[in-house]
């Protein structure tokens, strides 16, 4: 049976997700930016929400943009995952670049050590790194757990024979886990075309906001801005749509 993964943003993603039957979550906030750290509340209440039925991982990620951080930067990495084992998280997601667009060993590393004895995956800062084999090599000597990749394409489809190399090369030394673009219109050939076990994706369905009076000519955001009063919200719906084209 495939394990799925599902990415959220909320305390109610995480009980549609249970309810779904999902083995895992990775919770962040800011999915319009590709997933930042939550707030340490979040990840306690997300937590609390799991009730030991799924597994909680968090990814620790301070700013949007590229994956070349600082030192205070890389400082409030840490405290995020002292944060994550605290708040009693199963797992952390993490995605360290240098300035030539290869693994992060050394600070990688340290994060690794870190988080331990949590589970550790690598994310999507490997689908823009030089080399995808010498990247994945260097996840294996690092000893993460789990590499999440859209096999270095826009979506999982395009990057699925990359994908099917990179588990070949990985021999059971890491899990790859494909992620990007997932839905039920294409789960199964995904599924067919990279023989992966272990899938990543997003299961949204739009809700609108109980706000009964609005203003609806102030927004919060910059120029890329979200809805104010509507919102992509995990289901169980969502989820058990994508779970099943995948015979989930």
């Amino acid at each position: 049976m495939p394990i799925f993964e599902i990415c959220i943003d909320s305390v109610a993603g995480v009980r549609a997700a249970v309810e779904a039957g999902a083995a895992r979550v990775e919770l962040c906030a800011s999915l319009i930016e590709g997933g930042l750290t939550p707030s340490v509340g979040m990840m306690r209440q997300a937590v609390v929400a799991a009730d030991g039925r799924l597994k909680v991982h968090v990814i620790i990620r301070p700013r949007g943009g590229d994956f070349l951080y600082n030192e205070d930067e890389f400082a409030a990495m840490l405290h995020d995952i002292a944060a994550v084992k605290e708040a009693g998280g199963a797992g952390i997601v993490i995605g360290l670049l240098d300035a030539e667009a290869r693994i992060d060993e050394a600070r990688s590393a340290a994060l690794i050590a870190a988080a331990r004895p949590l589970s550790v995956t690598f994310h999507r800062a490997f689908d823009v790194s030089r080399d995808p084999f010498a990247s994945l090599d260097a996840l294996i000597r690092l000893g993460a757990d789990r590499l999440l990749t859209s096999g270095q394409e826009p979506g999982v489809v395009e990057g699925a024979p990359l994908i099917r190399r990179l588990i070949s090369r990985a021999a059971g030394r890491i899990i790859v886990m494909p992620g990007g673009d997932i839905t039920p219109r294409n789960a199964a050939r995904i599924a067919a075309d990279t023989g992966a076990q272990e899938f990543h994706f997003a299961a949204f369905a739009n809700e609108a906001s109980g706000m009964l009076w609005r203003n609806e000519a102030v927004f919060m955001g910059g120029s890329l801005r979200p809805p104010e009063y509507d919102r992509a919200a995990t289901t169980a719906g969502a989820i058990r749509a994508v779970t099943a084209a995948f015979g989930g």
